[in-house]
């Protein structure tokens, strides 16, 4: 009895030292979230300067989202542009994952290069995105460039042309996250038992046999990890296009995000409409993320 009134002593300061994140998590998470499911229920907007609500009016916000169209082209927009991102990064951070973490390549300089690497991770995307706008301006290092070598008779409009544009946002994402994603596999990688690879090399499997056989295998959890992360981020995605285009989405909004129309809302004070969106784009990131579970086999126990 008293080694079983002992533990109980003990175990009450891990309750205690809990205590902090449940207050944090209930404050800056659970309230917040259902003020917003609340307020998206209401008509809450200003008018000039008269304020119209708040006035309950159900679920007219969202049939109101739904028959404008432009949260459809918004999500395509949203999800091409996270793709044109996600796909090249995942397989440049692949193969970087594999090449430092090989013991045998005995690679010089490769603290450096990892930090490297990283660095891109820690610049400000406000700071990126203004860097990318003066490099490939009309009158920008870019055209010129361009120009000199003889590629084009006139600058190039990047800004003015639907894929170019996409192309220049998702390549910016690229530059600043492929670090954190090769360092998050580098770790997968380096954690699995090197007796298997020992073992594959004896019985004479080739470094492409092993990778695909061994490491990406036993990788599934981490890259599954890597894929429900970017996928939530990159449907809030807004600080790199928001900046390119000064918040306007162009050209013909097809860089405009849904957090960037949610920004709008939430600029012109339509709380109603800004809390529908947001509910909405709550639910389509647990759909797709359990939708990325149910294809990987991760949502499968195993004895």
């Amino acid at each position: 009895m008293k080694k079983r009134s002992k533990a109980v002593r003990y175990n009450k300061w891990g309750y205690i030292f809990l205590i902090p994140f449940f207050l944090v998590y209930i404050v800056f998470q659970l309230i917040p979230l259902f003020t917003t499911i609340y307020n998206s229920f209401f008509e809450n907007y200003r008018s000039g300067l008269t304020q119209i609500g708040p006035n309950f009016v159900g679920l007219e916000n969202y049939k109101t989202l739904f028959s404008g169209g432009d949260i459809w082209q918004y999500a395509k927009n949203t999800m091409v542009m996270w793709l044109m991102c996600f796909i090249p990064q995942i397989l440049l951070s692949l193969i970087l994952g594999a090449w430092f973490s090989d013991v045998r390549l005995r690679l010089k300089g490769s603290r450096f290069f990892k930090t490297a690497i990283y660095l891109p991770n820690l610049i400000m995307a406000s700071a990126f995105s203004m860097l990318f706008f003066t490099l490939f301006s009309e009158g920008g290092p870019i055209n010129s460039l361009l120009l000199q070598i003889g590629l084009i008779d006139e600058p190039f409009k990047f800004f003015s042309h639907v894929w170019s544009s996409r192309s220049l946002i998702a390549f910016m994402n690229l530059l600043m996250w492929f670090g954190n994603t090769t360092i998050l596999l580098m770790a997968g990688m380096m954690g699995i038992d090197t007796s298997l690879f020992e073992a594959a090399e004896v019985d004479g499997a080739t470094s492409t046999q092993t990778f695909f056989k061994i490491t990406l295998p036993l990788l599934r959890p981490i890259l599954v990890y890597v894929m429900v992360t970017s996928l939530i981020g990159g449907l809030q995605m807004f600080d790199v296009p928001q900046i390119l285009t000064d918040g306007s989405g162009e050209p013909m909004r097809s860089t405009m995000t849904l957090i960037m129309f949610l920004n709008k809302h939430l600029y012109s004070k339509n709380y109603g409409m800004a809390g529908a969106l947001s509910v909405i784009l709550f639910i389509i990131t647990a759909i797709l993320s359990l939708v990325v579970f149910k294809v990987t086999g991760n949502d499968k126990r195993k004895a």
